[in-house]
């Protein structure tokens, strides 16, 4: 029994799909989610979560023969041979797509359950399977799923996406490729045998560690911008302290390329992510106590 809940669990990319639920949350926070009702806000949750879970089983499902080769992800429920292979898989994965659009619909609206369809079908068809085997601006794309989460979030409480919300999902856009690139450069050998064209795979040492520090530079002075139009205190103190740390973690990349510091990044962009959605989570607390 445990074992099929940590199947179920690896299977969904449950821990990806929680980070997207929590941005689109985010996204609807910053646009006011408190005219909402706690049912519709959990409800949609759900339904982003299991979106995110949709998609990120059938990346399980597609990226089975290169996950073998990753020591990353050899353990896999499809790569380690836990789940075998068959068309009923996929039809499963659509199956749960096509409630959680549903339930996005009926509890954020249509304009909302589009962006949640969009954000899915970015990661499991765009990134997955157009571009992640064939070019190094695989996730630079790919990172477009978590802004239609969070453009999914503002739209199911106000579908004119006010500019707050718009910063939001670019600051998301900006910080998926450097978290990534991290992770990409801290386990090299495994995305060399799996030839997977992330760009410190492909790219010299400078070149990408220095798209790496850009971005997280724009991310930071993006992740502020809400603030010229009313975030308070605590957006401040999250979005400014997780910048920084991210930012500073970016520049040691920058002057020494080697696993720890990218690892350090890696974890880096995860704190940032982390403070970031519990500013704007607190924020919006404070203003609904006003």
């Amino acid at each position: 029994m445990l074992a099929a809940i940590r199947a179920t669990f690896s299977l969904l990319k449950l821990r990806i799909a929680v980070a997207i639920a929590a941005s689109a949350l985010g996204g609807m926070a910053a646009a006011g989610g408190v005219r909402l009702s706690w049912l519709q806000i959990a409800g949609f949750a759900v339904a982003v979560l299991g979106a995110s879970g949709a998609a990120g089983a059938f990346n399980h499902y597609y990226e089975r023969d290169i996950d073998r080769l990753m020591r990353r992800t050899h353990s896999r429920p499809f790569a380690a041979g836990t789940f075998r292979p068959s068309l009923w898989w996929p039809a499963a994965f659509i199956v749960l797509l096509a409630i959680s659009l549903f339930l996005a619909a009926m509890t954020g609206g249509t304009v909302a359950a589009c962006f949640v369809f969009l954000g899915a079908f970015t990661y499991g068809v765009v990134y997955t399977v157009w571009l992640k085997r064939r070019t190094a601006w695989n996730i630079v794309v790919g990172g477009l799923a978590g802004s239609f989460a969070v453009l999914a979030g503002a739209a199911a409480v106000d579908s004119s996406l006010q500019p707050e919300s718009l910063a939001l999902a670019v600051v998301l856009f900006l910080w998926t490729p450097p978290h990534f690139w991290s992770l990409a450069a801290a386990k090299r050998e495994d995305y060399r045998e799996a030839r997977v064209p992330m760009l410190p795979i492909v790219a010299p040492d400078h070149a990408w560690t220095l798209a790496v520090l850009a971005h997280s530079a724009a991310l930071l002075v993006v992740s502020l911008v809400p603030l010229w139009f009313g975030a308070g205190l605590p957006y401040a103190f999250g979005a400014g302290t997780g910048g920084l740390i991210f930012l500073w973690k970016s520049i040691a990349v920058y002057r020494s390329p080697t696993k720890q510091a990218a690892l350090a990044n890696f974890l880096a962009s995860l704190l940032q992510l982390a403070l970031l959605l519990a500013g704007i989570g607190l924020d919006a607390a404070m203003h609904y106590g006003s």
